[in-house]
């Protein structure tokens, strides 16, 4: 058996280098980069039914949507040059509210973002709710809200950040076509069946009643 060759690692500038002359997405963690995954037709569903419906829930407020095409910065002011520390992701939407904070003057990077929804998929859900959402919650002080939406299942898992300045995340599990979904930060409040409006799921699970199982 051969040895086993080395990573190839980049700097954050670098990345930014390669990843604005290319034609597809990748995300940057700690000097690797990783190639974005193509979506299903449930999560470009939701994704598209959770724009418009948030879109049209923040009209006249200083908030903005944007969708996968944002990069977010996880992390202090690095020296791009040298360091392999880091972490630019694309998360499925972002919104931020006031006066929005760029990387440079490429104004593609993101830094204050204040919600953050991730659509789970079966390759991204253990990243998005482990080592993904560390990241956001320790190097992201603006962001107050993150949202974990499936698409097999009508069930969203909400974290908030807590009020006092100790880490806590605040975990609320909404569950079902019939109950709605909270965005207290924001003052809004979405239907399930909104969120879900033309997404098929699985048999099975379409005939199980999650209100009864999770809960609002």
């Amino acid at each position: 058996m051969g040895l086993a060759q080395p990573k190839t690692l980049i700097t954050a500038e670098e990345y930014l280098a390669f990843e604005r002359a290319a034609d597809e997405c990748h995300e940057y963690w700690d000097g690797e980069i990783f190639a974005m995954a193509g979506e299903s037709n449930n999560h470009g569903t939701i994704s598209t039914n959770l724009i418009a419906e948030l879109r049209q829930r923040t009209k006249g407020t200083d908030c903005r949507i944007y969708a996968k095409d944002m990069k977010i910065r996880s992390g202090s002011d690095i020296d791009l040059h040298k360091s392999l520390k880091g972490f630019f992701s694309y998360p499925d939407i972002v919104i931020v509210c006031g006066a929005i904070r760029h990387h440079d003057k490429a104004k593609d990077v993101v830094l204050n973002p204040k919600v953050i929804i991730e659509i789970l998929s079966p390759a991204t859900e253990k990243f998005d709710r482990g080592d993904k959402f560390w990241r956001y919650r320790n190097n992201l002080p603006t962001l107050t809200d993150y949202v974990l939406v499936s698409q097999d299942r009508p069930a969203i898992d909400h974290f908030r950040r807590g009020a006092e300045d100790n880490g806590e995340w605040i975990l609320t599990p909404f569950g079902g076509l019939q109950s709605i979904w909270n965005l207290k930060n924001l003052e809004i409040g979405i239907p399930l069946a909104d969120v879900y409006d033309g997404v098929e799921f699985p048999a099975e699970d379409a005939e199980t009643d999650f209100d009864e199982e999770i809960g609002e």
